[in-house]
């Protein structure tokens, strides 16, 4: 069977962006008297959805969590400068896809952010589709990302390549019937 679709996960596989998120939620959770170690965060939360950790850390009220998280948002581009492509993989999907074959990125991470950040590395039209958490009901581990992204493009999982870093994004991939790749950044 020919590989027809990659999907890649964005934060930890395509780009090395954990400074940058552990320093925007760092910042933003300061703003509300919250003391997160970076260290307690790439360790224990890193790759989580926002509400998850967000929840995790004591937050349960809604507006709390979409606050937080929108100022994140805001506060994200201004780490950008620690944020790294990971160059060989993006030139492997450039060729993949210069030879016919697709290529999205699946993330666990808000839209703006991921958007945000392939536009800071100039990578935002290098790919055929963007699938982030706000697209399905079930996140990581649950392969529902991957799944619906081979749906768009009308393959199967014996047609789908998968990278992916965290623990819960190469459990999606197991599940998802799909090939995949562990990356370490």
């Amino acid at each position: 069977m020919q590989i027809k679709l990659l999907l890649l996960d964005f934060d930890g596989t395509l780009a090395d962006t954990r400074r940058a998120n552990t320093l925007a939620y760092v910042d933003a959770l300061a703003e509300e008297g919250f003391e997160l170690s970076e260290e307690l965060y790439l360790q224990k939360y890193f790759g989580l959805r926002c509400t998850e950790f967000l929840r995790d850390i004591g937050y349960t009220r809604e507006e709390d969590i979409e606050r937080i998280r929108h100022r994140k948002i805001e506060l994200y581009p201004n780490h950008f400068d620690t944020v790294r492509l990971n160059r060989p993989l993006w030139d492997f999907v450039q060729a993949f896809r210069a030879q016919g074959g697709k290529a999205w990125v699946v993330s666990t991470g808000h839209r703006d952010n991921v958007t945000n950040a392939m536009r800071y590395l100039g990578i935002e039209d290098g790919f055929d589709g963007i699938l982030t958490s706000e697209a399905v009901e079930h996140s990581k581990p649950s392969p529902d990302c991957f799944l619906k992204a081979m749906e768009a493009e009308g393959v199967t999982p014996a047609e789908t390549l998968i990278f992916e870093d965290s623990e819960v994004g190469i459990e999606a991939a197991r599940r998802s019937g799909a090939g995949y790749f562990v990356v370490r950044l």
